[in-house]
């Protein structure tokens, strides 16, 4: 699902069955370090996970993405 409001905040895509957080960040989180940090610790203390990756390397090798979802999710399912 893209864009799901949880709480206060809106994630880029969730997966309810995996407790998956999946965010995307670009250029509109330059300099939101901090407050992306503070939001991530949030998230996950209500056990969700949160795998973050950068636009530009989504589009530059989304294969690589993909690899590091399902590496995730092969993780979690072991659990």
């Amino acid at each position: 699902m893209r864009q799901k409001p949880i709480d206060n905040y809106i994630v880029d895509f969730f997966c309810s069955k995996l407790k998956l957080i999946i965010e995307v960040d670009g250029i509109s989180h330059n300099d939101k370090y901090k407050r992306d940090q503070i939001r991530q610790q949030r998230l996950e203390s209500w056990g969700f996970s949160v795998l973050r990756f950068y636009e530009k390397d989504i589009k530059k090798d989304i294969r690589a993405v993909i690899g590091a979802i399902e590496d995730w999710i092969e993780k979690f399912e072991k659990k």
